[in-house]
């Protein structure tokens, strides 16, 4: 059996997860691999092992394997974890478990700075990446924008430019990648999703009831404000209006909330917190809202697409390439909260269009982006990258 190590920022935390190398994993022990995992981040004592202080090794099967470097994670709007030692233990894992590939996920992220480190020790290394952080990919905020501009043109450009070969989860403008001087070195595969999850469950409803639902973390880049403030406005004069916003936000040690949107709003929304029944939480919504600022290929609308909601989300990013505007959801300019309402409310008042937009969206999710066709062009990629 073949030995992938995957190097990610985070696995799966309360608040700090990476979807996308969580899925990889997944999909790649599919095509039948072993998957071994370094990321950063905590896990309970009781499941891991601890070797030396630094280091942290959980075995979930035979086919994966999770170790974890301790960070120190500043919060929103950065939401950036430092690991002190990460490039050493990703080298040292190297030269132990001699792996057959070796894949760095994110430009973004401090664990991406170990790929400078691998290809340096002489390893080829695959970066997997949703967007280019500084260059097509921006935080809210001023001073987030210049210190994302600094970093693509510096450390982000070394690590793209150092990776042996490049996958994007979407498409890049081709100027930009002529630019990097990356342009023969990259493709796209998409991260993809597993439909069969998902059932196509939306009908036209015989009750007055529409759920509108956000899925994801109350993060400022999110645009979680944005949805909100539109969906209220909608809910003013549509009180059948239910309004749905399901993820993690920071609370006390006691349970008492500290997220200012939900101290502000939930008297009239919904508020779930962290969440695992997602399929149920998306069977039973009519529309789905992704209004983020910069977004990479969301897992969160495949998701909403595969369960066939009627998807509404900002023109940005990945977004632009899973929904075909008007066709399978709508797109608006990212921030444009009137629009945004204009869109929520046209779909409450016709279930037919709903239905609609939401069979297009599941058709195109198994067309596209269904983890068959996906894992055909990873195990091409892998095939070649041995050959």
């Amino acid at each position: 059996m073949k030995t992938i190590l995957l190097i990610s920022p985070y696995w799966q935390e309360e608040h700090r997860w990476m979807v996308s190398s969580v899925k990889m994993a997944e999909l790649w022990q599919r095509l039948g691999y072993r998957v071994i995992v370094l990321c950063m981040g905590r896990e309970d004592s009781h499941k891991s092992q601890v070797i030396s202080h630094k280091y942290h090794v959980e075995k979930i099967s035979e086919t994966l394997e999770i170790h974890r470097v301790p960070d120190f994670f500043i919060p929103d709007p950065w939401n950036y974890g430092i690991a002190f030692g990460f490039s050493g233990a990703a080298l040292r894992l190297a030269r132990e478990m001699k792996p057959d590939i070796i894949v760095v996920n994110k430009v973004l992220f401090w664990s991406s700075i170990s790929l400078l480190r691998l290809r340096l020790a002489g390893f080829k290394v695959l970066l997997l990446t949703d967007a280019l952080v500084g260059i097509t990919w921006w935080p809210r905020g001023t001073i987030g924008k210049i210190c994302a501009a600094i970093y693509a043109n510096t450390l982000g450009w070394l690590i793209l430019k150092a990776a042996t070969q490049v996958v994007f989860f979407h498409p890049q403008p081709e100027n930009i990648l002529k630019r990097l001087s990356i342009s023969r070195k990259s493709i796209v595969i998409p991260t993809g999703i597993d439909p069969m999850r998902f059932l196509q469950s939306q009908v036209i409803s015989h009750t007055s009831q529409c759920i509108v639902t956000y899925i994801g973390r109350l993060e400022s880049v999110k645009g979680s404000d944005d949805f909100v403030e539109a969906a209220l406005k909608v809910k003013k004069d549509k009180p059948e209006l239910e309004v749905q916003v399901v993820g993690w936000y920071p609370s006390t040690s006691s349970g008492q909330v500290r997220h200012p949107l939900v101290l502000a709003h939930n008297h009239e929304v919904r508020f779930t917190g962290l969440r695992k029944d997602i399929p149920e939480i998306l069977a039973a919504s009519d529309i789905f809202v992704l209004p983020s600022y910069a977004e990479g290929l969301s897992n969160a609308l495949m998701e909403a697409m595969s369960a066939g909601c009627a998807c509404i989300a900002s023109d940005v990013g990945g977004n632009r390439y899973l929904i075909e505007n008007g066709v399978s959801g709508f797109l608006f300019p990212a921030g444009d909260r009137e629009a945004l309402a204009s869109h929520i409310r046209r779909l409450v008042d016709d279930p037919i269009k709903r239905k609609q937009l939401g069979e297009r969206a599941r058709a195109r999710i198994e067309q596209v982006f269904s983890w068959e066709k996906v894992g055909t062009m990873y195990d091409e990629l892998f095939q070649s990258w041995n050959a």
